[in-house]
């Protein structure tokens, strides 16, 4: 059975990103799964993208949607999203890929086909959280790449443990039903870069960036 190997909120930081990855021992039935924020912040938003897609030479990879890269997507379109993406990151990304254009010229077809959440008999990994008060099918898409303290506080009625980002925390935020990954990488100067394993028998891994 495959090992899930779960990073989330990379946000540029491609060295950080390499460090994790170097410190991997995997094999090739592990499935990765990217859950979002790749970008904006850090300093090489490119090459943290072409670095995942280049993971699945080797594994299984999934990749979701965050926060951020649903800003992108919007901004054009929405002057709310605009603004988030002007104002959290978005102009360290225009300068890793050369311009706003150049984004989507050259990874316009990654960032279209993210996808919002991904569901197995024990997990679900999704970028922020869920809205406790309605099921899965249901769920608003904002609120998958967008909420937090309705979902992280309040117990979910899925039978799955949900892995989720978004949300940062000092060191990973562990309960019964959910755990949180997001260690506040390219927010913050020293903060690592987390990757959680999950075996087939329910062990749950963490490992760092230096």
């Amino acid at each position: 059975m495959p090992r899930y190997i779960a990073i989330t909120d990379i946000h540029g930081e491609l060295d950080k990103l390499n460090n994790l990855l170097s410190k991997l021992n995997t094999d090739k039935e592990d499935i990765f799964v990217f859950m979002g924020d790749y970008i904006d912040r850090g300093p090489d938003s490119k090459g943290v993208v072409d670095r995942i897609i280049e993971q699945s030479n080797y594994n299984k990879c999934i990749y979701l949607i965050g926060s951020h890269e649903y800003a992108l997507l919007h901004a054009k379109t929405d002057d709310y999203y605009q603004f988030l993406f002007d104002n959290y990151g978005g102009p360290a990304t225009e300068k890793s890929y050369g311009s706003f254009n150049n984004i989507f010229k050259t990874h316009g077809n990654f960032f279209n086909s993210l996808k919002f959440y991904y569901l197995t008999d024990k997990y679900l990994f999704v970028h922020a959280g869920i809205n406790p008060n309605y099921p899965l099918e249901e769920q608003d898409e904002v609120d998958l790449v967008y909420i937090r303290n309705p979902f992280i506080y309040s117990p979910h009625k899925l039978p799955q443990k949900i892995i989720f980002g978004h949300t940062e925390f000092e060191k990973p935020y562990i309960s019964s039903d959910k755990i949180g990954i997001d260690l506040g990488c390219g927010k913050y100067r020293n903060a690592c870069l987390c990757a959680l394993i999950l075996d087939n028998k329910g062990q749950e891994e963490f490992v760092y960036s230096d």
